[in-house]
């Protein structure tokens, strides 16, 4: 319990990855010291979020993850798919990035 308490302040520790992406978004991926699933099954212990460019970085998408390989593949994987929306958005001349899309998929 010491260990945990002590760990649950130390944000270095607590910080898998993180990246500010081309775009200004930033992905962040976390250990979140506690179970976040609040329903019966696996226990969701790591998070990535991606949060909006603009001052109140607003969250634009999440996902929670059960194992350190599981949330480390899935930062990179969302990485790489909001990286490939604002190619996208890019090759066809959309100037406008706005952070209204939560997901990749949509932008």
């Amino acid at each position: 319990m010491e260990e945990w308490a002590r760990l649950f302040g130390d944000f270095e520790y607590k910080t898998i990855s993180h990246i500010t992406l081309s775009n200004g978004k930033r992905v962040s991926t976390i250990w979140l010291e506690l179970n976040h699933n609040f329903r019966d099954g696996t226990s969701l212990i790591f998070e990535t979020m991606v949060f909006s460019k603009d001052k109140k970085e607003r969250e634009l998408y999440c996902e929670r993850y059960a194992t350190l390989k599981e949330a480390e593949e899935g930062h990179e994987r969302i990485v790489k798919e909001y990286e490939k929306a604002q190619e996208l958005k890019d090759d066809r001349g959309d100037d406008s990035a706005k952070d209204e899309n939560p997901t990749p998929e949509e932008e």
